[in-house]
């Protein structure tokens, strides 16, 4: 996990479009990014794409078109990852209690069956 501390926000920061996108192994009709899949390979968190692409399975959840996918990170590597409608109105939160995901919070988009970077959009 050594190359999870060298992820800084800068570095997501370089993303705007994509080249590629990448299915999910499990929801084949989502797909990802190149910064998130930068993202998950350089943090090690395809768990955090998975909790997104199986979180569609909640009706609720599925039925918002555009989503907000917030993870914010505690000095004491637990962690929140929350999901809202892209008008501030919470639809899903989970407590994590534990996460070595490298930065102290991520904001990842839903939309149209894509997972991606606010900046690839």
């Amino acid at each position: 996990m050594e190359q999870a501390t060298k992820l800084t926000a800068q570095d997501l920061d370089q993303f705007s479009g994509t080249d590629n996108w990448y299915r999910h192994s499990l929801m084949r009709k989502i797909s990802y990014t190149d910064g998130v899949k930068y993202l998950a390979d350089k943090a090690g968190a395809y768990w955090l794409i998975d909790e997104i692409a199986l979180a569609q399975l909640d009706k609720k959840i599925a039925a918002e078109e555009f989503q907000v996918w917030k993870l914010t990170v505690r000095p004491d590597h637990t962690a929140t990852l929350a999901c809202e409608d892209g008008n501030y109105n919470a639809v899903f939160s989970k407590e994590l209690t534990f996460t070595d995901f490298p930065l102290e919070s991520i904001s990842i988009w839903f939309e149209n069956d894509v997972i991606y970077l606010p900046g690839e959009r």
